[in-house]
């Protein structure tokens, strides 16, 4: 029944076609019919013809062989398409492609549902009314046409025709649209009397694969007479494109132990040929792995989905015991589904097996010796340890820690990131008097932890043995620095502080001698036996070598050993003032105009080395002046500044004042210091000071304090 429905639909097409070209009785060669409808049953029964298609290349059909698109179906000479074998699946359509000694064509086969069947006749024949017979609402019939890809020269060839039942006199056909006068130009051109379409070149699906034109039948002067009707032309692919891998590199991982059926990664190939036909129907397939071992295959790929997986225990995909933890695949995509037809193309892929924490660390040897000298700190010792694992990966690396024997923490332990080694390391130094030996309990650990079925075993535990040498050490003053306060100026000879200092090699029983390391001003001694300072000159606060009232010495304690080992102790020295520094009068020289207005000759300051309260106030007192009348007088303006005033102007001369300037110690000190006054001629802001009047009043203060001096020897003058 149903080749009996198809074998209907087929002579009914045919005669559609036989009325539409009756008009037109040249052979035209290639398929008679180019579109085929069948029913889809539930399947194509093997070497069950399924309709026949007819080919005339109108010269005999010499040399004539088909192929079909499917390789599940083949046509016999005589034009049957029959079934290689039971086939269910199909698809939407099959392609047949034929070739003569003097032609080729292709034909269509659409495999619709009985639903679509007579919806598809209706949308190509346009049925109208209840004739029965299918009839073109237009004068111009323009069935699609197919063209195969790649079709070799020579061009022009025939490709399909338009029919016009319209016989105007003068009429003819116009072709447009993309490919005739629109780019690309000229690929298709049609013959203005009898409609022949024709090809010039050969078409590239992947390039454009769908042609609408519009084609017209135009008078004499140009005139549309009928259309424009569309032309669909289509190109049909071939297998011209190698599928190719366009992702890589293409790199996967997958850890060690990983149970089988495992995937690690996928693998994509893209083919440009027509996605709904064979052309592009692409399978996977591993051609080659690298290396061999421990199993030629190691891995499967999904034909379909170009998924890898393992395919191998998970007891060999061991890191550890592999040659390589890489390997590389070579990957082929075949198209035509994976038949021997198909085109290739190849990829590697590179798969690395990852490593896990499946083996601890492990210490080369139970314990560990190392010697260090006392009071020597840095690495005492490297310590060992061996593991399996990836030296890339926190699998490897180790971590030390120290779990017993450290209470004062005088040891560390890092890890060497280039050899996993373990330094052991004195950060605190060890005292040979406290402890000769010390003994260190250490464990190793990795950076990731171990899979849950792997343990830290005795091996991952390990001691280390440290003996301590003894060595010489400087004897040690207590305390250091040292501290005392003096008064300057205490007499030569006095103590300063009796020094103390220890040896520590308390097992030695050596004697200490004591000497003078730095006395920057050479005021101090020590005496060698019992360590007691004195002063060998004077104390001095206001000294250079004096720093913010200290006096800083620095004295050596020399053990008896074989060779001698010094200890140095500082002492500082806090130096309390005594008034021993007179107050001193600044400045000295002052000059003035004969003529001036302001009698204020100078201001004066007085300053003193010592401390409070050996300094100011300052008393500032003149001398007696001689003659009936004073001429100048002294003002004190605070406590360290006083002003001198002359009373009147005085002639041009050198005048010397002795001022005395007394400090507020106890007991105090006085200075006297003469100031020495120019009175000088101004004329036009010119001061002339060269003396004139040389030194009468000066020499007649000098008598006159003589004169004042004796009379308080001799009252009774």
């Amino acid at each position: 029944m149903q080749h009996k429905t198809q074998l209907t639909l087929s002579f009914l097409l045919s005669q559609v076609l036989l009325l539409a070209c009756a008009e037109d009785l040249e052979c035209v060669p290639g398929f008679q019919q180019k579109v085929f409808y069948i029913e889809q049953p539930f399947e194509f029964t093997e070497d069950q013809a399924v309709l026949n298609l007819e080919f005339d290349d109108c010269k005999g059909n010499n040399k004539l062989n088909f192929e079909v698109s499917n390789p599940d179906f083949k046509v016999e000479h005589d034009g049957s398409l029959v079934a290689l074998k039971n086939v269910s699946e199909v698809g939407r359509a099959l392609f047949v492609h034929a070739r003569s000694e003097h032609a080729e064509d292709m034909a269509e086969i659409l495999i619709v549902g009985a639903n679509e069947k007579h919806g598809a006749l209706k949308e190509i024949f346009k049925i109208e009314g209840n004739l029965g017979i299918p009839r073109q609402k237009r004068a111009i019939l323009a069935t699609p046409i197919l063209i195969p890809e790649n079709q070799r020269p020579p061009f022009p060839r025939s490709v399909g025709k338009v029919i016009s039942s319209e016989g105007t006199e003068g009429a003819k056909f116009r072709l447009s649209g993309k490919g005739v006068d629109q780019d690309p130009k000229g690929i298709f051109r049609i013959n203005e009397i009898s409609g022949d379409v024709s090809v010039t070149r050969t078409l590239d699906r992947e390039a454009i694969a769908n042609y609408e034109l519009e084609v017209e039948v135009i008078d004499i002067s140009g005139k549309t007479i009928d259309g424009p009707v569309r032309l669909d032309i289509s190109v049909i692919d071939q297998n011209d494109n190698r599928p190719m891998f366009k992702e890589g590199p293409y790199i996967g991982h997958v850890m060690e132990g990983s149970p089988t059926g495992t995937t690690v990664m996928r693998m994509t190939a893209f083919d440009a040929d027509d996605s709904s036909t064979d052309n592009a129907l692409l399978r996977y397939n591993i051609l080659k792995q690298t290396p061999t071992k421990p199993s030629p295959n190691m891995f499967y790929i999904d034909p379909e989905k170009g998924d890898i997986v393992t395919v191998v225990s998970p007891v060999l995909l061991d890191r550890e015991t592999m040659e390589t933890p890489k390997y590389e695949l070579v990957i082929e995509a075949k198209d035509m589904g994976g038949l021997d037809v198909g085109l290739t193309g190849t990829a590697t892929a590179t798969i690395l097996i990852d490593d896990k924490n499946d083996h601890p660390p492990e210490f080369t040897k139970k314990e560990f010796q190392a010697t260090v000298k006392e009071g020597v700190t840095g690495v005492i010792v490297n310590l060992t340890v061996g593991d399996q694992d990836d030296p890339a990966t926190g699998a490897w690396r180790a971590v030390y820690t120290i779990i017993n024997g450290n209470p004062a923490q005088s040891f560390e332990i890092h890890t060497n990131p280039q050899t996993n080694e373990g330094m052991l390391s004195v950060v605190k130094p060890l005292d040979y008097e406290i402890s000769a030996f010390h003994t260190l309990l250490i464990k190793v650990e990795n950076e990731d932890p171990l899979i849950p079925d792997i343990t830290y075993g005795p091996s991952s535990t390990a001691t280390v043995q440290i003996t301590v040498e003894d060595v010489n050490e400087g004897p040690v003053f207590h305390p250091n620095p040292m501290r005392v306060t003096k008064q300057e100026n205490i007499p030569v000879g006095s103590v300063v502080l009796t020094v103390n200092a220890t040896d520590p090699d308390t097992l030695q029983h050596q004697t200490i001698r004591y000497s003078v390391y730095k006395d920057p001003a050479g005021w101090l001694e020590i005496n060698p036996t019992n360590g007691t300072i004195g002063t060998t000159a004077i104390l001095d606060r206001e000294s250079p070598y004096v720093q913010n009232n200290v006096y800083t010495a620095l004295f050596l304690a020399i053990d008896s050993g074989n060779p001698p080992a010094t200890g140095t102790g500082t002492l500082h020295i806090t130096l309390e003032d005594v008034n021993d520094n007179v107050p001193s009068l600044y400045p000295t020289l002052a000059k003035v105009c004969d003529d001036a207005k302001d009698l204020r000759v100078v201001v004066l300051g007085a300053s003193d080395k010592d401390l409070h309260p050996n300094t100011d106030p300052f008393k500032f007192e003149l001398s007696k002046q001689s003659g009936p009348e004073k001429l100048w007088r002294i003002t004190k303006l605070n406590n360290t500044h006083a002003q001198v005033i002359l009373l009147q102007n005085l002639k041009k001369a050198n005048y010397n004042i002795p001022i005395s300037v007394t400090d507020s110690g106890k007991p105090p000190l006085t200075n006297t210091t003469e100031l020495k006054l120019q009175v000088c001629s101004c004329k036009k802001s010119k001061m002339d000071c060269s003396a004139t009047d040389a030194l009468h009043i000066s020499m007649t203060l000098i008598l006159l304090s003589l004169f004042s001096l004796l009379c308080k020897s001799f009252p009774e003058l």
